[in-house]
């Protein structure tokens, strides 16, 4: 561990989803100074409470980050005007505009078209035969689906747009290549927001449409954000999470039996496997703090980049016990997973609704499932900013 004053290089070398063990060592002290491969020196918050701080208080800016030199794992900059760029009140008025239909009680709805989906899934997995790769088979089309038929996008294009997905996310994909496919995508997105001007349907493109070019509520360049906004955000999380959650139930001894006889545990499971599992290694969206603000016993200067380490506050143990053990029945769980404050993940209800779904029906269909080889054998990302498998080889 470095000394308290040195910067650190960051992101810390990643090993499938176990946490770098250095985030434990930065809990017991102030926030620490790091670097990225590109842009600004930042604040790193590790610590639970520290990072709720800086989710929530209105002095650490994600719009500030905006003509910054960021802190980064890739050359290219953040830029857009759409939910992850913004603050109140233009965050609150594009939010409004998309809540509703995120909403607990719209997203419930939805339940019985995912476990069908789900099931046609597991059929197709049963008549081809063993092995299956519960990434490709399953994760990447359940939550791919169900977002694109949320938007409005055909099912023709859904493998394309996974692709621009990784690229998007990839943290080495060349300059050259990240412009091109990135030209592609908007190009793509915009494309069909025209026809979605042309040809209204029941789907929530045409109510952002409509938003922008009837009522005038946003402009274009918001709509083509919010809209590149909710697709990736819809299903790269949710597919990384399906298969990163099978893979640490499988080899956590005795917890995929533990569910198998009790079921009705699933719900909890989920929230206990959003605090426990990693998502995203090293990545987050830095922040510029807009005054001088303490936080946890340093002073952060106006100006100044601010990143946060979200695994590493859902291990914190002033707040959770025993947090390195995966507890399916944890009785209190006020993890972090999902964000805090206003940022707080807009499809949060729908991931957890696809999740659970995932869970249960797998586990009712195939209630052998194991790991089809050994676990030194998965294939993990190693160039994308959030934790995923390349494949995830079953049997049962």
């Amino acid at each position: 561990m470095a000394g308290q004053h040195e910067t650190l290089a960051y992101p810390f070398e990643p090993s499938g989803l176990e946490l770098h063990p250095d985030y434990a060592d930065l809990r017991k002290r102030p926030p620490a100074k790091v670097r990225l491969p590109y842009g600004d020196a930042a604040w790193l918050a590790t610590r639970y409470e520290d990072v709720r701080t800086v989710l929530a208080d209105p002095r650490f800016s994600l719009a500030e980050a905006m003509g910054q030199d960021q802190p980064r794992m890739r050359a290219v900059a953040r830029t857009g005007a759409g939910l992850f760029s913004t603050e109140p009140p233009e965050h609150t008025r594009l939010r409004s505009l998309v809540a509703k239909e995120f909403s607990a009680r719209r997203v419930e709805r939805l339940r019985d078209r995912a476990g069908e989906l789900a099931d046609t899934l597991v059929d197709a997995m049963l008549a081809a035969g063993r092995p299956a790769d519960l990434v490709e088979d399953f994760a990447v089309p359940l939550p791919t689906t169900i977002i694109c038929e949320l938007l409005g996008l055909p099912a023709e294009d859904h493998r394309m747009l996974w692709h621009w997905a990784q690229t998007v996310l990839s943290a080495v994909t060349p300059g050259e290549v990240l412009a091109v496919d990135g030209r592609a995508f908007m190009a793509y997105m915009a494309g069909i927001l025209d026809l979605r001007g042309r040809e209204p349907g029941d789907d929530l493109l045409t109510v952002l449409v409509r938003a922008c070019r009837e009522q005038h509520v946003i402009d274009e360049e918001e709509l083509l954000s919010i809209a590149c906004d909710l697709l990736i955000a819809g299903f790269v999380s949710t597919t990384n999470q399906i298969g990163n959650f099978f893979h640490q139930l499988l080899v956590t001894p005795g917890a995929w039996e533990r569910l198998r006889d009790h079921p009705e545990l699933v719900p909890k499971a989920v929230e206990e496997l959003m605090r426990h599992v990693p998502l995203l290694t090293g990545f987050s969206l830095p922040r510029y703090a807009t005054a001088d603000v303490e936080l946890g016993g340093v002073t952060i200067r106006a100006g100044d980049a601010v990143m946060i380490a979200t695994a590493a506050a859902n291990r914190d143990p002033e707040v959770f016990d025993d947090p390195e053990r995966l507890v399916l029945d944890r009785p209190a769980n006020p993890h972090i997973g999902f964000g805090h404050g206003v940022h707080y993940c807009i499809g949060a209800h729908l991931a957890r609704l696809e999740l659970q779904v995932a869970i249960e029906t797998v586990l009712r269909r195939m209630p052998g499932l194991r790991l089809a080889v050994p676990e030194d054998e998965l294939c993990w990302r190693k160039d994308a900013m959030v934790n995923g498998l390349q494949a995830l080889p079953v049997a049962w």
